[in-house]
């Protein structure tokens, strides 16, 4: 009689599973808020919300992943810089509505799990947690035998936070003359690895651990570089009630987000020269022959958020980033006009 097969040697390792839980519980505890009844470990989670003191608390909810800037961590068998990666694509979308995060989960797939990877990603979600001071609170490990190469997963994030109802932001409210507050960029951020690494890798032929006199560190550095989080400066404008409007700038760049929290009848303008463009996306460009139109449609080219104020307000928005730290500049306008953003020379 045939021995009866097993789970484990279908693909899938319960052994390995229960590992992993072992070592998100201590990383998960470290983000711990006012609020959280239960998290890691349990077949849900529980928040309660009465403790944060909102008198009409609105939930607000956004979901998003890392994309293929995964295919650089596994060629370098670094993972813990996507894992804040995934915590910031959320947490920014979250924080343009002024919200505050409250709580994340992760959704992490692989072919067979490999706990230390899984374990490394896992260390830096909990570490972009930590920045904006989010809890851990849950997630979920699923192996797909076949699906992935040996060593390949992928990663998607959920976030709830919470805002008062009488401080949602409307689009309306918006008018020709508001200023554009742009805050910059650490790079390439989540998006647009597909044509990059199309560019420099493949056309370009650089390699990943060579240093790059543009960018003045290896080029695998610069490509993991993880996401910006934006939550101190967007926590400090929304407290003084400056911001009229915001942008997370992602896949589709200022072109395709912008007009994303603008009114019907109203147009950004952009001046180009108004910021320093990292070198990353010179070099780009360069290699690949890539027309301006194309940057500005698939990369953020050195701004990660903008942020739409009244005229009268700029100046105190610009001093309250630049008190912590943050290298706000004013990047354009609104004006009347179709809804869209444009980028002037």
């Amino acid at each position: 009689m045939a021995k009866g097969l097993t789970y484990a040697q279908a693909g899938v390792s319960i052994e390995a599973g229960d590992e992993l839980v072992q070592r998100i519980g201590p990383l998960a505890k470290k983000t711990a808020i006012p609020g959280v009844l239960a998290g890691v470990g349990g077949f849900s989670a529980l928040f309660d919300l009465s403790r944060l003191g909102y008198r009409q608390p609105v939930l607000v909810s956004s979901t998003d992943g890392v994309g293929t800037k995964l295919k650089i961590a596994f060629m370098t068998g670094i993972h813990d810089t996507v894992g804040i990666d995934l915590v910031a694509m959320s947490v920014n979308d979250l924080l343009t509505q002024g919200a505050r995060p409250l709580f994340f989960l992760d959704y992490f797939v692989c072919g067979s799990l490999d706990v230390k990877i899984a374990a490394a990603v896992v260390r830096g979600i909990a570490a972009g947690c930590q920045q904006v001071d989010c809890a851990l609170i849950g997630g979920e490990t699923a192996e797909h035998p076949g699906d992935f190469p040996k060593g390949e997963y992928d990663l998607a994030g959920f976030v709830v936070g919470v805002l008062e109802k009488k401080k949602i932001i409307r689009p309306k409210a918006i008018s020709a003359g508001d200023v554009l507050i742009g805050l910059p960029s650490t790079g390439l951020h989540s998006n647009g690895y597909s044509l990059a690494r199309k560019v420099l890798l493949d056309r370009g032929r650089l390699k990943l651990k060579q240093r790059i006199p543009e960018l003045g560190r290896d080029l695998a550095q610069e490509m993991l570089e993880p996401t910006r989080i934006y939550a101190q400066a967007m926590r400090r404008l929304f407290d003084r009630g400056v911001i009229k409007g915001a942008a997370h700038i992602t896949g589709g760049g200022i072109t395709g987000n912008l007009p994303r929290v603008l009114p019907q009848g109203k147009q950004a303008v952009i001046e180009r020269a108004s910021w320093r463009v990292p070198p990353i996306f010179g070099l780009i460009q360069k290699l690949g022959g890539v027309a301006q139109a194309e940057m500005d449609a698939t990369f953020n080219n050195g701004i990660g958020m903008i942020l739409v104020v009244a005229k009268k307000s700029a100046d105190l928005a610009l001093r309250i980033s630049r008190e912590i730290g943050e290298r706000a500049v004013v990047i354009g306008a609104i004006r009347n006009g179709p809804r869209s953003a444009i980028i002037r020379a």
